[in-house]
């Protein structure tokens, strides 16, 4: 199974810039070893089990959560039976249709 999920948390109370907690999150999911993407409004990953995204979810806010009154989070999930290495093969699959690379 495969289970992508785009998912953006962030505090709102902490002023203009929050990278710093943005970036606790992405070493977070860095060092968990799951395969992942940065991209400018959120973070897409992929695990095997919706307990494991979930999971990784669930870390994510426990990093914030001491130190930040008001978190935001938004999430999607694509979960999908009998496949797997979909983070890079949707993209090569539209690539191959317009015959262009899009993604670098």
């Amino acid at each position: 199974m495969s289970v992508l999920v785009e998912f953006a948390m962030f505090p709102t109370d902490k002023g203009e810039s929050v990278s710093p907690y943005v970036a606790r999150i992405i070493k977070m999911i860095d060092e968990s070893g799951v395969p992942y993407k940065l991209t400018p409004m959120g973070t897409v990953f992929e695990t095997e089990t919706m307990a494991e995204a979930l999971k990784i979810i669930e870390k994510a806010y426990s990093l914030l959560e001491p130190d930040c009154n008001r978190v935001y989070c938004v999430a999607k999930f694509d979960i999908r039976k009998g496949k797997s290495g979909r983070l890079v093969q949707k993209i090569k699959s539209v690539e191959e249709k317009i015959g262009k690379e899009v993604s670098k």
